[in-house]
């Protein structure tokens, strides 16, 4: 059975919660929400998933509790929130920017603005995904701080950035200098490939593993329960 490119990225991105115990999933974006709702159907049981409002939702999407903004700072500020954010600039400490693009007084593209990245990154577990692997995303320096990276954290209790997740591989900052590492490809994907859309070096082991193959449920709980009607083909096209 065929295995596509999108869905080795829902793999990639359901891990980003494995092991986390019961803590609230915030993911952003077609690809780390059918991720979430996997992990959440298959070894992440008590994992609470958001609408992004005010309820608690089923993997279906029905609400199945309440959750009022009080607690939902509660769990922000004391790292029990793991979101996967996107990125429209990644530099190789993990800090991100989704505001604008060019010098900040006069930017060349406005984007979203900072919202709620700089809370989220102190405050709580925050990974990435990046559906175009680029050297336009992936760059030396960022163009303006939103989400804060590795060496403008210290003394920020909960920052954590597990992964960052792209079309090409996953990618975490287990370096000594907290610096990106390429950590697993996608099936098909050569480390050239990624090194040449990059635009830092990368920290790369001798032998680099490939992300897993999902188990035939999983792949049944995707194409036919969580995405039946491949949305997540719209992210990842290959």
């Amino acid at each position: 059975m065929t295995i596509t490119r999108a869905e080795y990225c829902v793999i990639a991105c359901a891990e980003a919660w494995r092991g986390a115990g019961e803590i609230l999933a915030s993911p952003m974006g077609l690809i780390p929400s059918v991720g979430a709702r996997l992990a959440r159907l298959t070894f992440a049981p008590d994992l609470l998933l958001t609408d992004g409002e005010a309820m608690l939702v089923r993997p279906d999407g029905t609400a199945e509790g309440w959750l009022p903004y009080r607690r939902h700072l509660a769990l922000v500020t004391g790292g029990r929130r793991h979101v996967m954010m996107g990125a429209s600039q990644i530099d190789r400490f993990g800090n991100q920017n989704i505001s604008c693009i060019g010098d900040w007084a006069r930017p060349a593209r406005q984007l979203l603005g900072v919202r709620g990245a700089p809370v989220n990154t102190l405050n709580n577990p925050t990974s990435y995904w990046v559906p175009r692997h680029s050297r336009r995303v992936f760059v030396e320096r960022v163009d303006m701080v939103c989400g804060v990276g590795y060496d403008r954290a210290a003394g920020a209790r909960y920052h954590r950035i597990p992964r960052v997740v792209s079309d090409l591989g996953v990618f975490d900052f287990a370096t000594p200098d907290r610096s990106m590492r390429l950590a697993a490809l996608h099936p098909g994907v050569t480390v050239e490939e990624v090194r040449e859309a990059t635009g830092f070096a990368l920290t790369v082991a001798d032998e680099v593993p490939f992300t897993r193959d999902p188990s035939p449920g999983e792949l049944r709980l995707i194409r036919e329960e969580i995405d039946p009607g491949d949305t997540r083909a719209r992210e990842v096209d290959h």
